[in-house]
């Protein structure tokens, strides 16, 4: 069975995790928009496509050992280096190296011997660019998220093109998954290179499945319900989609208040007015990562690819 999985960094990175213990053709298709931290410094100084999100997938889909950490190990010291992760550095410097970031990114996909493959969904230095209710054009991700308006549409600031390897996995998938991950500027941001949305057109046989976030984004989708984020998928997207995926489970009160500190609220999980399938399950986890270690709100990964792994099977009659 080909799975493929459209998004950014680490929503999609959970996915991924889980999916990768199934005996699957495997294939991530990550958006190269970002332009926070690491990446946002790198793509400045050095001119490279940010390497951030599609090294995060990569090494979800590594094995759990010594060279994975490494490459995800980010230098804390006062400096050039700080803030900057090892593997964001080597993506950086194959890039330069070869010419190509996809040729980066395929190496370090060697190295690492990864389940499955990840690709960017293009090889151009592109931005979002964000159109707002009060009719002001905001250009760039980090600017866009601090604006503080509704977002009436997004488009790229230049055409374009989805990598080969993109469209042949889309075209070829039997499953495709959206999500999870920031609406626009993680998922529908792939949506807007040149061959995507057509090669999920065009394969009409494909089960197509999008995976809710848990929270609404500060500065993205304050105020959104369920069917808002939905709705703006599909209008991306232009084609059906077979089932929505959505967290039952509620976290406890002193992490969502932290979150809500910061604008952020719990997507409850109203189906009215979808007209999709729609599995409700407790997909949601709390953890505490690197490099602050405040409680985050995270999908859990063996719980959601068993889920989408059932519905998958169910539809195509496999069990």
């Amino acid at each position: 069975m080909k799975i493929v999985a459209i998004g950014g960094g680490t929503g999609l990175s959970s996915l991924l995790r889980g999916l990768k213990k199934y005996d699957i053709d495997l294939t991530a298709v990550v958006a190269v928009t970002d332009e926070g931290g690491s990446s946002g410094r790198i793509r400045e100084e050095l001119g490279v496509p940010p390497p951030g999100d599609v090294r995060n997938n990569i090494v979800a889909l590594a094995k759990e050992d010594l060279l994975g950490k490494l490459f995800s190990y980010r230098f804390s010291s006062v400096g050039d280096l700080s803030g900057h992760t090892v593997g964001n550095i080597i993506m950086a410097a194959l890039t330069r190296m070869t010419g190509s970031f996809g040729k980066a990114v395929e190496y370090i996909s060697k190295i690492l011997a990864i389940k499955g493959q990840v690709l960017p969904v293009c090889e151009e230095m592109i931005r979002l660019v964000a159109t707002y209710s009060d009719g002001m054009n905001v250009v760039g991700e980090r600017k866009i998220t601090s604006y503080g308006k509704k977002i009436s549409s997004v488009k790229l600031n230049k055409r374009a093109k989805a990598l080969d390897q993109v469209v042949l996995a889309i075209e070829s998938a039997d499953v495709i998954i959206i999500g999870p991950g920031s609406l626009y500027t993680s998922i529908i941001s792939n949506l807007l290179v040149e061959g995507v949305v057509e090669s999920i057109t065009h394969n009409y046989k494909a089960v197509k499945i999008y995976v809710a976030n848990i929270m609404t984004q500060p500065g993205e989708t304050q105020g959104y319900s369920l069917k808002d984020h939905v709705d703006e998928i599909k209008k991306y997207v232009g084609s059906r989609i077979d089932c929505v995926f959505v967290n039952t489970k509620v976290p406890d009160k002193s992490v969502l208040d932290i979150y809500l500190e910061e604008g952020s609220e719990l997507i409850e999980p109203s189906c009215d007015g979808l007209g999709e399938d729609v599995v409700k399950k407790p997909f949601a986890t709390v953890v505490r990562e690197e490099p602050d270690f405040k409680p985050k709100i995270r999908h859990v990964p063996d719980i959601l690819a068993l889920e989408v792994m059932r519905y998958v099977q169910e539809k195509k009659g496999l069990m």
